[in-house]
């Protein structure tokens, strides 16, 4: 497995464990209530969904997809965006784990809406990256595109 599947693999295992915690302890009693549980839940889950689900998927496409023609010098594509993908996907996950539970908690003043929004552009130029990244090694059983 190339060591840019496993960042993203071991990133995935860790938003599980970490998503699946702060659920478990929203369902405690010692967990907090209200709007500030429910603003954690909600960022929780987006865990499960982005940080575990589709960076999952996205290192083990990164493996398993068909690599790129011989007389290329990085078959699985270049490095770098995935690479760039991989830090805005993870910072945008934790960017909303922060300020996703403070706005719900009626703390509109201040940094979180503009950190809730870099939040998901970060997210959103990662897919983008990772799309760009993955798309020419997408090919028809004759190696062209199709």
């Amino acid at each position: 497995m190339p060591p840019l599947s496993r960042w993203f693999v071991k990133a995935a295992l860790l938003h599980f464990a970490l998503a699946v915690s702060l659920l478990g302890w929203l369902q405690t009693s010692f967990g907090p209530a209200g709007a500030l549980a429910a603003g954690l839940r909600l960022a929780a889950l987006h865990l499960l969904v982005v940080g575990w689900v589709s960076q999952l998927i996205v290192g083990v496409a990164h493996w398993m997809f068909p690599p790129l023609p011989r007389d290329r010098r990085h078959r699985r594509g270049h490095p770098l965006p995935p690479t760039l993908a991989f830090g805005l996907l993870n910072a945008g996950l934790l960017l909303r784990l922060v300020a996703e539970p403070a706005l719900r908690s009626g703390a509109a003043r201040g940094p979180w809406p503009w950190l809730l929004a870099s939040s998901a552009a970060a997210q959103w130029l990662a897919v983008l990256l990772l799309v760009v990244h993955l798309w020419p090694r997408v090919r028809g059983r004759s190696g062209g595109h199709a």
